[in-house]
């Protein structure tokens, strides 16, 4: 079997789960849909640029998902647009996947500890129900739904979230795991630079199966136990992922270039993209100079928690919970890069003490496995965060061919 699947992405963000799909090869995206307005220029110029889709922007749909029946039927409004929806996007094209997942922030275990309600509030608890009335509309053979380790302990309304879903997929008529703990994936142990934990849940239609109906069983077995076990990778580090971009130094004084303000050298566009630092105080880079040369040095004494509480409050005057600072470490993968990042990029410090400053849009992108030619619209707050929010690519792409090994194992019982 080498034929090409068709996809529907879900909460597609900028598209990494996007681009690691369409880097595998055997799929092609039919419609992505996403209600933030960076995400979907980004999506939309990266499908027509690389991957040639002529009509790039009426595939990428900007809405807001909980509108279920206008999403599929069309809609005409005053902040999204106008838009024929997906049912006559699609036509009679046939849905072979959907991939996506609900954004994370409510089933976040930061999230929770942050939110005085613990996120048991947020709206974004229940937005599988939303995936859930698109699936049920398309029907496709398969479904990849990912989402955060903090999925597996969500109760927001005293009820395992994790319970829940499984109940609408199964009542849906999709064979998932039976135990969500089975799904959940480290991906630096699939050469991804970076600590990341995910939950992929991969759904098989029960009613493909046109000899044996346990082969959907063997399936969900073979996908997490043997399938992607095989694809295990060697660890990447920080060093592997970013050591070899132009280095950026702090200026003797803060510059203003095009009415934007820089402590740091900017470099060209034309060389990397996305490759410029955010505006740090004179304070802010001696702080970051004394980290990064602590660790460099092999001294480590901010090492700690405490140290680096103790460290921000002595700079800062102000008290925090959670350590302010994090500097990477070169022989080590990086921590999470998360949609935080767009706030402060305090958590990740670049390595080297003579650049004392955090991490670019373009090095973060690096440790989520984004190629260098992929470009990034939009304010760069914003491209920070959809960095954060994205499946690393590699990943994305693993995950992919996983599903599409599994496809041609069991491709004579599949109706495709």
């Amino acid at each position: 079997m080498k034929k090409k699947l068709h996809t529907i992405e879900l909460f597609a963000g900028c598209g990494g789960l996007l681009e690691g799909f369409l880097q595998q090869g055997y799929y092609d995206t039919l419609a992505c849909v996403e209600w933030e307005k960076a995400p979907c220029l980004t999506l939309a110029n990266r499908l027509e640029q690389k991957w040639h889709h002529a009509n790039a922007n009426n595939e990428v749909i900007r809405f807001d998902i909980q509108r279920t029946d206008e999403l599929i039927n069309g809609f005409d409004d005053e902040e999204y647009g106008k838009h024929e929806g997906l049912a006559k996007l699609i036509g009679n094209q046939t849905v072979d996947v959907i991939v996506g997942g609900p954004p994370c922030q409510a089933y976040s275990l930061a999230g929770r500890i942050r939110d005085e309600y613990g996120m048991k509030k947020d709206y974004r608890n229940y937005l599988f129900e939303s995936y859930m009335r698109i699936v049920k509309y398309f029907k496709p053979k398969f479904f990849v739904f990912e989402n955060v380790v903090g999925l597996l302990s969500a109760a927001p309304d005293g009820y395992p979230i994790e319970n829940r879903i499984r109940k609408e997929f199964m009542d849906a008529g999709y064979k998932v795991a039976e135990n969500f703990r089975d799904t959940l994936f480290e991906v630096c142990d699939f050469g991804v630079p970076q600590h990341r934990k995910r939950v992929i849940i991969i759904g098989i239609r029960m009613d493909c199966f046109d000899v044996d109906k346990c082969v959907s069983d063997n399936m969900i077995h073979d996908f997490y136990n043997v399938v992607m076990p095989s694809l295990r990778q060697k660890q990447r580090t920080v060093f592997d992922a970013i050591g070899d971009l132009p280095k950026i130094y702090p200026l003797p004084k803060p510059i203003v270039l095009n009415g934007k303000k820089y402590s740091h050298s900017p470099i060209s566009s034309e060389l990397v993209k996305n490759h410029v630092p955010r505006f740090h105080s004179a304070r802010d880079i001696s702080v970051f100079r004394l980290l990064e040369e602590d660790i460099q040095s092999g001294r480590k004494e901010y090492v700690s928690i405490e140290k680096l509480k103790e460290l921000y409050t002595k700079v800062t005057g102000k008290k925090s919970n959670i350590h302010k600072y994090y500097v990477l470490r070169n022989d080590e993968p990086s921590n999470t890069i998360p949609a935080h990042l767009y706030k402060d990029g305090m958590r990740h410090i670049h390595p080297d003490p003579e650049q004392a400053r955090s991490i670019t849009v373009r090095e973060a992108a690096r440790l989520q496995t984004f190629p260098d030619d992929f470009e990034f619209l939009g304010a760069n707050m914003a491209q920070y965060k959809m960095i954060g929010n994205a499946v690393p690519v590699k990943f994305a792409q693993i995950v992919a061919e996983a599903l599409y090994k599994l496809i041609e194992k069991y491709c004579r019982y599949v109706i495709l």
